[in-house]
């Protein structure tokens, strides 16, 4: 079991290096600026935890800019590893999901795991997005969904 929540992980984290660069992608090609969306969610969840983040000034601000990117990073290894699961499941019962459905359900898991936390923190809400924000964040987590389905298949026994 460990090995396959290991593989998952890594499925995920390939996964997210393709939601990165999809979103990259988007920002080179429509000159639009990157989000602020992640290290607020640093600052609101460390409110709300009442857990300072370290430090003063450049080194602070420094700091919560790292701490953002991992968190993604690890929603994005999380749902990796639980989908190796889901997988692991259908495959021990002689079944498979195929690909056209499997990767969208892995990108809409990983864009939930993320979006809901940002709109519980009041930081977004998405029933005001426009279509562009929606493209912004559906089709990475569909290049997501679709790389981490790929490295979980190639990953099986």
């Amino acid at each position: 079991m460990a090995s396959g929540l290991l593989a998952g992980a890594l499925a995920g984290a390939a996964g997210t290096t393709a939601l990165d660069g999809a979103t990259y992608l988007d920002m080179a090609v429509r000159g639009r600026p990157t989000s602020s969306t992640p290290q607020e969610s640093v600052e609101r969840m460390s409110q709300r935890l009442g857990v300072d983040v370290p430090g003063r000034g450049d080194a602070r601000d420094n700091r919560v800019e790292g701490l953002a990117p991992l968190f993604g990073s690890l929603v994005g290894t999380s749902v990796g590893a639980l989908a190796a699961a889901v997988d692991r499941a259908f495959q021990r019962r002689g079944r498979e999901v195929p690909t056209v459905i499997a990767a969208p359900l892995i990108g809409l898991a990983a864009m939930v795991a993320s979006d809901l936390p940002l709109q519980r923190l009041g930081i977004t809400d998405p029933r005001t997005w426009s279509a562009s924000d929606w493209a912004s964040d559906v089709l990475p987590h569909l290049a997501y969904g679709v790389v981490t389905h790929a490295a979980i298949k190639a990953a099986r026994p």
